[in-house]
């Protein structure tokens, strides 16, 4: 039946109407996947053998999420109430944001970043305050901390960023807690295991510190959209007021903990992509390509006013790569994500093939 046309239709709130829409791009999936940071290769052996013992009758229930998340909590050196597993990272910013952005509030956001934290932020009736970064795209401290007010409510960092790879330090991040105690810092480690370095530690000693985790990238779980939130239980507990008891799914559940247990998958992947990443920089550095220092598993590189042919032809090559330059202070600028050292010399040779390409066409 067709959709009735009528002039007089029910109209979203005035803050949803304002919000941006975000398309992810879509291109041919089959292809060497260097656009969504996600883990290139595939989930560890234990994951298979779990789904593969999922029967029929087990997606008939309702999903329990407390015994994995004092699996997870154990994991971190943290106690059950200080955390939550949601439905990707993303619901981690969204249920924060919902429980603690309201009219006034303002949330300090060092861009270019995550556009999912400017996203949920706009959907509630709190202000976005942007503090851009200079050319090196290295963490604005100075800046963000000439940018708290009496209104800051929320403090978003992604650690290490994205699309920049850049990191701010643990003293940097317990600076922003002590001068904005009245704020929650939120220091999202999606990229953690290409780092190292956590603030997890941190977690209910300092009272307004929260940490979001995904198992999207090194975990290679992107599919069943899993991460977790942890904060002081003092702030878990409005958090938990605003979060979807059934949002993670009984399968994400049931796989989360063969992942968990499995370090020498994870050791290798992780290993795998580090000595990728140094390679691809090596590459990169030959065929006089600027690029910025990364610590997670993606480099940005600036190519410049051929950015969308640029990408264009490497996708034609089969290499799926992220046109980053609508982000503040990126024009021209490409990420590419870093996967297995093999995959990686697959990148190299379409990357210099296409700049001489467009190098010829000069």
């Amino acid at each position: 039946m067709a959709e009735a046309s009528n002039s007089v239709v029910p109209q979203p709130r005035s803050r949803v109407r304002a919000i941006k829409e975000y398309h992810p791009p879509l291109g041919d999936r089959n292809a060497l996947r260097l656009d969504f940071n996600e883990n290139t290769y595939e989930c560890s052996p234990r994951v298979r053998e779990v789904l593969s013992r999922i029967a029929s009758g087990d997606i008939t229930r309702y999903p329990e999420r407390e015994p994995v998340e004092a699996l997870v909590a154990r994991q971190l050196g943290l106690k059950p109430e200080q955390l939550v597993l949601t439905n990707g990272v993303d619901e981690a910013i969204h249920v924060l944001f919902q429980a603690f952005l309201d009219a006034g509030d303002e949330l300090l956001l060092p861009v270019p970043t995550y556009t999912m934290y400017e996203v949920y932020a706009s959907s509630t009736d709190a202000r976005v305050v942007s503090i851009q970064a200079a050319d090196d795209l290295a963490f604005p401290f100075e800046r963000l901390i000439e940018a708290i007010t009496p209104r800051t409510k929320i403090i978003a960092i992604a650690n290490p960023n994205s699309p920049s790879g850049s990191t701010c330090t643990r003293e940097q991040i317990l600076e922003i807690a002590k001068r904005a105690p009245h704020a929650v810092v939120l220091v999202d480690e999606a990229y953690y295991h290409f780092y190292g370095e956590t603030v997890a530690d941190l977690i209910g000693q300092v009272p307004n510190l929260a940490l979001a985790r995904t198992f999207s990238k090194a975990y290679g779980l992107a599919g069943l959209r899993i991460g977790v939130l942890a904060a002081p239980a003092g702030l878990m507990t409005w958090i938990r007021r605003v979060l979807s008891p059934y949002s993670v799914n009984s399968v994400a559940l049931a796989c989360l903990p063969a992942a968990l247990d499995d370090s020498t998958y994870l050791d290798w992947y992780v290993g795998e992509v580090l000595a990728a990443r140094t390679d691809f920089e090596a590459a990169l550095d030959a065929a006089g390509v600027r690029r910025w220092p990364s610590y997670a598993n993606f480099v940005l590189v600036e190519i410049g006013p051929k950015h969308a042919e640029f990408v264009r032809r490497m996708n034609a090559a089969g290499i799926l790569v992220r046109d980053r330059s609508s982000d503040p202070g990126c024009d021209g600028r490409v990420r590419i994500t870093i996967g297995t050292r093999e995959q990686m010399r697959q990148a190299v040779t379409a990357l210099n093939t296409t700049l001489a390409a467009l190098r010829l066409e000069e």
